[in-house]
């Protein structure tokens, strides 16, 4: 198969390392990649975002299948261009990725579903916005309506944090047109853990947990982040909770999506609370978690290809996949500032000896240059990732190749995977 993977993150550097090893695979594409993505696939000079040149370039090369790696292309309809033109595409329609492009739309599935979520209102004007908080007290979570990079949720401990927060997304508009709106919820109290499901139109197959860190600094302390490193599994997650989440949340979701005429087609990926009286959904994203897809590709056991080209096919595979039982850890490397600003162009060294650590994959997501010559460009910069016989052996070998990294301009929390050890 030829396959064109979109995007130039974290997340798309482990899809092209786990799909390169398919025996299915004869050439492999990354639009527009990274220095890592280099090694491993072709990287082509096409924005994410670019739809027209993605489709030109998918026709002239005689593309079998298109996977989306970020969410922004699929809101704006690459799976849709694709299918128009005749191509398999792994994501789903614009219409379907509104549950992830608008936070309102998702309550709204989940209240018709009848999935249970936190209560929650939204509100275009500020001062009701603020009014609403003062009413409710606080903790409470406020959320940009639209897409923010994963940025847009703030959970405030007090009314002047949350009003701070209604302030800045909606007047100051921090996270531009995502802030025409916001959705404020209640705070829930539990575990957050990220779950996967491959699917096709109303049908779903259990595709892995983690749980990701989403605070900047050590102690869950900072500000949210896109994520600051991850685990899987979660042994939060039991095998009991598995099957009541797909039984009372992601079906049932996938039903309604059908019911409105917007099947639901490629990974959901739904960020869930494990609550006192179970899990509760808090949002769904419509492609794989970074840096939760790190962890799950090197524990993944089974040929990811035929996964994503059967379900852009709009069937599941006969069999689930298969898991390898040792865990895995990823920690994030970001650029200093992140997530606020950050300087780019700083060099990178050491991360041939990184890499040699035993157990240890060094997945690159913002990174420019060529071997020997790897410059940090963006917020979230590379994910050390390891695997081994136990959770803390994982973390040992990551933080140890991360020792062996000279860059620094980077930062990242010392204390991934400090809930399960």
């Amino acid at each position: 198969m030829r396959v064109l993977v979109v995007g130039g993150g974290g997340r798309e550097h482990a899809l092209c390392w786990k799909i390169a090893q398919s025996p299915l695979l004869t050439r492999l594409w990354c639009a527009p990649g990274n220095a890592g993505i280099a090694a491993i696939a072709e990287c082509v000079g096409i924005g994410a975002e670019d739809i027209p040149a993605i489709i030109a370039f998918v026709r002239e090369n005689a593309v079998d299948l298109v996977v989306a790696g970020p969410e922004a292309p699929l809101t704006l309809g690459l799976a849709d261009h694709c299918r128009a033109a005749g191509i398999a595409c792994f994501g789903p329609s614009a219409a379907a990725a509104r549950l992830e492009g608008s936070k309102t739309f998702t309550k709204e599935v989940a209240t018709a579903a009848h999935v249970p979520t936190a209560d929650w209102a939204r509100f275009e004007d500020p001062e009701a916005a603020r009014a609403y908080i003062r009413a409710q007290g606080a903790p409470i979570v406020v959320k940009a309506d639209g897409l923010a990079a994963g940025k847009g949720v703030v959970v405030a401990t007090t009314l002047a944090e949350a009003e701070a927060a209604v302030t800045e997304i909606m007047e100051a508009r921090i996270h531009g047109a995502a802030g025409a709106a916001v959705v404020i919820e209640e705070c829930m109290l539990g575990e957050e853990v990220s779950v996967f499901a491959l699917c096709a139109g109303t049908e779903a197959m259990f595709l892995g947990a983690a749980q990701d860190h989403k605070r900047a600094f050590d102690g869950d302390e900072g500000p949210n982040t896109g994520g600051m490193g991850a685990y899987s599994p979660a042994p939060a997650f039991t095998p009991a909770i598995e099957a009541e989440v797909m039984a009372r949340i992601i079906r049932p979701s996938l039903a309604e999506m059908a019911a409105r005429g917007t099947p639901f087609t490629g990974v959901l990926f739904a960020g869930l609370m494990l609550t006192a009286t179970g899990p509760r959904l808090i949002e769904y994203n419509v492609r794989f978690g970074d840096p939760e897809c790190q962890v799950l590709m090197l524990r993944l056991e089974s040929d990811l290809l035929p996964f994503l080209r059967d379900a852009a096919a709009g069937h599941l595979p006969a069999e689930p996949p298969r898991w390898r039982d040792a865990p895995a850890l990823v920690v994030v490397m970001a650029n200093q500032g992140y997530p606020g600003p950050v300087v780019n162009g700083s060099a990178i060294a050491g991360l041939e000896a990184a890499a040699a650590v035993p157990g240890v994959a060094i997945f690159h997501a913002g990174t420019r240059g060529a071997p020997g010559a790897i410059t940090a460009q963006g917020g979230r910069v590379l994910g050390v990732a390891a695997m081994a016989a136990d959770l803390a052996a994982a973390r040992d070998a990551a933080y140890a190749a991360i020792a062996l990294i000279d860059w620094p301009q980077g930062q990242f929390r010392r204390d991934i995977g400090w809930r399960a050890l």
